[in-house]
């Protein structure tokens, strides 16, 4: 086994679902760094059972390249596994386990290459950010930019090593959850009219969720480096009711918006906020109980970053490949880039097919090619890039 195969296997070996504390797998990582002499810093959140990893290898007085990658993964309930997801498994060049694709395999080459670069003499400093919670909406990893944003130094570059089979990715959507919360009056069925019925008026509201949906689709000019080259409007959940026989009186559901680049979620909250007052002026005055209240649950932003700028050209250079790719999934690599301006790709081994399935795999050829690439990367932090 390479060493970051090695690493791998450890890391595998910690069962990191988001609902479950990473700080095992945050002390092992932070225990490997240690020695490196890397300067090292651990953010928990206030339970202390999670937490982010910033560290540097080689001189601190200047920005450097940050290789950033998530700790935790989705769960294996339900799942018809093959193979135990927690215990790493080869099998004909594929390395099996929950997180080994998204994105343990990443995480595991960057670590291996710490250890690589702590034998040279860098002049430009190697970064290494592990965050908890990205799975949930990328909560875990605002902290970590928050120390960032007061740093003295920000790294001049960021590489999101979410799987990209080794294609330079310059974009993804970003992501808006929000949850509505209709209210009506309850009454008997059999006098339904006198009542106002919740879920009528939840589906009223994803009634103008699916309009503004078609909308977008039509929407000219799109990216086609996208699958789906447009934003898109999802209901993922809705409940309201408790018998048959009675009225509903409250009702809720939840949706995500996945946004291009080029278009505001901010402007599509304020006009379903104008669809919810449409919808409720008319029966104000007969019920004015009724509300529809939208509350935004989690955000993150879109990525779009030049395909002529300098981190492009970059990390091509390390690839060795002129291949790029726009993702349909979001990463941390929005909040680095929108929060912080830091200038950031996504290229990571293995495929995201792979990811959240059962008998998850990332392939022997992808770790190596990852480890190629940050050997180039090395190198070039010795000659100053």
């Amino acid at each position: 086994m390479t060493r970051s195969q090695e690493i791998l296997e450890a890391l595998i070996a910690f069962p990191t679902v988001s609902a479950d504390p990473n700080r095992a797998l945050i002390d092992y990582a932070a225990g490997l760094l240690e020695p490196l002499g890397a300067g090292i810093s651990l953010i928990p959140d206030a339970s202390g059972g999670k937490a982010n990893l910033f560290a540097t290898i080689g001189p601190a007085d200047r920005p450097g390249v940050m290789l950033s990658g998530h700790t935790d993964v989705v769960p294996v309930a339900d799942q018809d596994w093959h193979y135990p997801p927690f215990a790493l498994t080869e099998r004909d060049g594929r390395l099996y386990g929950r997180g080994t694709a998204d994105m343990k395999g990443f995480v595991a080459a960057a670590l291996a290459a710490a250890e690589r670069a702590a034998a040279r003499p860098l002049t430009t400093p190697l970064h290494i950010a592990l965050s908890y919670d990205e799975e949930v909406g990328c909560l875990g990893v605002r902290s970590l930019i928050d120390m960032l944003a007061d740093a003295p130094f920000r790294p001049a570059f960021c590489i999101v090593g979410e799987p990209t089979e080794m294609a330079v990715g310059t974009g993804h959507k970003g992501k808006t959850a929000a949850r509505v919360r209709t209210t009506g009056r309850t009454g008997h069925s059999a006098m339904a009219p006198t009542a106002l019925n919740a879920i009528h008026l939840a589906c009223d509201m994803i009634a103008a969720l699916r309009g503004i949906q078609d909308e977008l689709a039509r929407k000219t000019g799109a990216d086609a480096g996208f699958d789906i080259a447009y934003s898109t409007l999802h209901v993922g959940e809705l409940s309201g009711g408790t018998a048959l026989n009675v009225v509903p009186g409250s009702a809720e559901f939840t949706f995500e918006f996945r946004n291009m680049p080029d278009d505001d979620p901010h402007a599509i909250i304020d006009r379903l906020r104008a669809e919810a007052q449409r919808i409720l002026t008319p029966l104000s005055p007969q019920f004015p109980e009724a509300a529809i209240d939208i509350e935004i649950t989690n955000a993150y932003p879109a990525l779009e970053t030049d395909q002529g700028s300098e981190v492009v050209a970059f990390v091509r250079s390390l690839t060795g490949s002129n291949r790029s790719c726009k993702l349909a999934f979001g990463t941390e690599g929005g909040l680095f880039s929108g929060q912080l301006a830091i200038p950031t790709v996504i290229c990571g081994p293995g495929s995201m097919a792979e990811g959240h399935r059962p008998d998850e795999f990332i392939t022997i050829d992808q770790m190596n090619r990852c480890d190629a690439m940050l050997d180039r990367l090395i190198q070039r932090l010795e000659d100053g890039i």
